[in-house]
């Protein structure tokens, strides 16, 4: 009879995952530093404009907030390590990049619907909210790229 004092398997893994600073030059995982860049600048644009429709950028702003730390969550995880005690961190990592894309896309729209608002109002708040729409749409596509490439990598 086998010993039951022996610790369970762990799982290790994929050796293809990068540890350091390596990470940055590996497809799925340099998508990790432009979503956390722009989605950044995508709540401060969003905060420094007049909100002319406090439920539209209320939205953009929570997910691009939370969107923001989640990301960074994962980035640390990454770097520190911890992904390797689980077997399923890539579906993980795949389901969460993809729905922050699809809550992504719908900020983006909101904001865009903001700027198109806000474009009688005042030059420079148009301005701005160009910016965090621009912002919002490049975001966007750099979630549904890291959920894509980490899904078939």
């Amino acid at each position: 009879m086998a010993s039951s004092n022996s610790p369970p398997p762990t799982s290790i893994a994929p050796p293809d995952v990068p540890s350091g600073l390596s990470l940055f030059l590996t497809i799925p995982y340099a998508f990790f530093l432009p979503e956390l860049v722009f989605g950044c600048w995508v709540w401060i644009l969003v905060a420094a404009t007049h909100v002319g429709n406090p439920l539209l950028q209320g939205w953009v702003i929570y997910v691009s907030l939370t969107s923001f730390l989640i990301s960074l969550m994962f980035l640390l995880s990454y770097l520190f390590g911890f992904y390797k005690r689980y077997e399923s961190w890539r579906v993980l990592d795949s389901l969460y990049h993809g729905t922050t894309g699809i809550l992504y896309m719908s900020a983006a729209v909101l904001q865009a619907h903001a700027t198109i608002v806000s474009e009688t109002q005042d030059l420079n708040n148009y301005m701005t909210n160009s910016a965090a729409s621009f912002f919002a749409f490049i975001t966007t596509l750099f979630y549904i790229l890291h959920a894509f490439s980490i899904y078939y990598h």
